[in-house]
């Protein structure tokens, strides 16, 4: 069963879709999530989140100021800033 994840800025909704993982940078270091992850609350780093897409494809997004919420598979990242990396 896939994570279901929305990444969004304090302007817009920058990606979503469902995922097989997602690695992001908190201030307490780089965590990764896959299905079945325990419940997390996070404070958000600045620097790359990467999602592996249920399909294989790689994201990259710069965020930075907000939070990465996961529970019962779904992953929620917050974001005062973020953008898609080109």
């Amino acid at each position: 069963m896939p994570l279901q994840v929305t990444l969004v800025s304090a302007e817009a909704e920058v990606w979503s879709g469902e995922a097989s993982l997602v690695v992001a940078k908190t201030v307490e270091g780089e965590i990764g999530f896959m299905a079945g992850h325990e419940p997390v609350l996070a404070i958000l780093a600045s620097g790359q989140v990467r999602i592996t897409t249920a399909g294989g494809e790689k994201i990259v997004a710069d965020a930075a100021d907000g939070f990465v919420s996961v529970e019962n598979d779904q992953v929620t990242i917050v974001a005062g800033e973020a953008a898609l990396a080109s």
